[in-house]
């Protein structure tokens, strides 16, 4: 899971690339779906996957649901090392793949031990929930906060946003899981991963993982926001995960604290 704005030589999507043997011409596919210009940005992750050297990587044009129902591109998509999501708008690309041929061969690719990689609206959608909204558009107009179904490949009761230190979003995932105290919420920076492999995950990259956990929580008045009340927590749980540094999911805790 990558939190955004990623560079092609970075060590953020590189971690991607060597697990999917990029360099060795293990194939794979990218998927654009979350993009308002899908085809503008599979053009973009192309020239950025040969500028990392990636060998093998297509990205099938998929604006549609009917698009995610080829058989083709679904034989493809399984058949991949490695599949990439790109950014953009997570719910887009959530009910553009849900339910479709495209988006159960993700699923059974990533059950088989293929490599997932999701930046951006990509990471965001990779978990049972996914955030969107509560933050101002590019008009100036307050989006109202959305929490729904995801994709489902990272379970552990999590939700994930992204660009997390640069939009400075904290507040948005404290509102997010006061609502929903029993999920955590994982945001991370910008070019920065969290590698997932079982229940742990490691930090690489230009930035860092915050871990919000909702479970301590003894007062919130979070039915209260909706009517424009300033968000009231306490004994919210908070954590900041360094590159390098592993992070046990089912535990909510540093691997370091842990053994």
């Amino acid at each position: 899971m990558i939190g955004g704005a990623c560079t092609p030589t970075g060590e953020a999507l590189g971690a991607f690339l060597n697990l999917a043997s990029a360099a060795e011409g293990g194939p794979i596919v990218g998927i654009t779906s979350a993009s308002r210009d899908v085809r503008g940005s599979a053009n973009h992750w192309r020239a950025d996957f040969e500028t990392a050297k990636a060998g093998d990587a297509v990205f099938p044009i998929i604006r549609t649901r009917d698009d995610a129902h080829n058989r083709e591109t679904a034989k493809m998509v399984s058949k991949a090392r490695g599949i990439f999501l790109g950014g953009g708008d997570q719910v887009k690309l959530i009910t553009t793949l849900s339910g479709t041929p495209v988006g159960d061969a993700i699923w059974d690719n990533y059950v088989s031990g293929g490599v997932v990689c999701g930046t951006s609206a990509g990471a965001a959608a990779l978990t049972e929930l996914t955030l969107a909204g509560n933050e101002v558009d590019e008009e100036g107009n307050l989006v109202e906060q959305y929490i729904g179904p995801g994709l489902g490949l990272l379970d552990f009761k999590t939700i994930v946003d992204t660009h997390f230190s640069q939009r400075r979003r904290l507040y948005r995932l404290f509102v997010a899981i006061a609502g929903y105290p029993d999920i955590m919420g994982l945001g991370i920076d910008e070019d920065t991963a969290m590698i997932v492999r079982g229940e742990v995950g490691r930090v690489v990259g230009h930035g860092g993982v915050t871990f919000v956990d909702g479970r301590t929580v003894n007062f919130d008045n979070a039915e209260e926001v909706t009517k424009g009340r300033q968000l009231t927590l306490s004994a919210l749980r908070v954590g900041i995960v360094g590159t390098g540094y592993t992070f046990n999911l089912r535990l909510r805790e540093l691997e370091a604290l842990i053994r």
